[in-house]
């Protein structure tokens, strides 16, 4: 986020619209973990193919995100236009949606948060989109975390483990993800984002 944040990659505006919907989402969902659903075994099944399907139509509509703009342009009135429009309200509306996902899951802060950005902000650069999307997700899953830390839900060894290996390649990513263009780096997301949703779905 530091990073992404130096090279002004990061639209504040959008970030803290996002930032109002999912942080008091995770605390309540954290807070029903914990009355109600402490062991997480009984759901998971179920919530990852939700997730998996999920990231599969976030997949599509990148896909076909031109088309998409193509129909908003000749006809404002419809959804996706309305949509835009209110671009404010819609983002914090997702960013409840990713305050629960995030808590129960882990998984939607940077691909559904990415895919609906690309949406709602079409004229925001992908790098933009990418960077604006980090920056919210640092503090909800930092929120989300402790939730499941009270809970005991967090292997520290594992966790020690992930931060060696990731923070270095924050570092490189970064870096190259600054210099890879616009129609190079927008396949490149469909195409993982596309992945986790099999990955989710299937397996």
């Amino acid at each position: 986020m530091v990073m992404h944040a130096r090279r002004r990659n990061v639209d504040w505006t959008i970030m803290k619209r996002m930032a109002a919907g999912s942080i008091p989402a995770a605390l309540l969902t954290a807070a029903a973990l914990w009355l109600l659903a402490s062991d997480a075994d009984d759901y998971a099944p179920l919530l990852t193919t939700a997730l998996g399907i999920t990231l599969i139509v976030t997949a599509l509509v990148l896909l076909f995100k031109h088309r998409l703009q193509a129909i908003v342009n000749h006809r404002p009135s419809g959804l996706l236009g309305s949509a835009q429009h209110r671009a404010g309200v819609w983002t914090v509306a997702m960013g409840i949606l990713l305050g629960v996902f995030v808590t129960l899951s882990s998984v939607g802060a940077g691909a559904i948060g990415t895919a609906v950005l690309l949406i709602l902000y079409p004229a925001l650069a992908p790098i933009r989109v990418v960077g604006t999307d980090l920056a919210h997700a640092v503090p909800l899953t930092l929120i989300a975390g402790l939730g499941h830390l009270a809970l005991g839900h967090v292997d520290l060894r594992l966790l020690a483990a992930l931060l060696m290996g990731s923070l270095p390649a924050i570092y490189i990513g970064t870096h190259v993800g600054h210099r890879v263009p616009n129609h190079i780096m927008h396949p490149v997301l469909v195409t993982v984002l596309l992945a986790l949703g099999i990955k989710y779905a299937v397996f």
